[in-house]
């Protein structure tokens, strides 16, 4: 599924502010997993709360088959919530 990049590249603003910056947009947009770049339970939180609040999707965690673990899990989770 392509994406677009501009929203690519907003969710990786958003991964980053929710975890204070540790977390760089750069080593997002490179790919990997969010984990292994730094993002804890707790920035997963805010990042949740983040993406809800600024595309009005609701983000499920424990939804059956849905992997968040890179930025084009969740960018692909926003488009096609959107």
């Amino acid at each position: 599924m392509r994406t677009d990049p501009e929203l690519r590249q907003r969710v990786a603003e958003l991964v980053s502010g929710a975890t204070g910056g540790d977390v760089a947009v750069a080593d997002l947009l490179a790919g990997g997993s969010m984990v292994a770049l730094g993002l804890d339970s707790l920035g997963l939180l805010r990042l949740v709360d983040a993406i809800e609040l600024e595309y009005e999707v609701e983000v499920d965690l424990q939804a059956p088959g849905r992997g968040l673990d890179t930025l084009d899990d969740l960018v692909t989770l926003v488009a096609a919530s959107s």
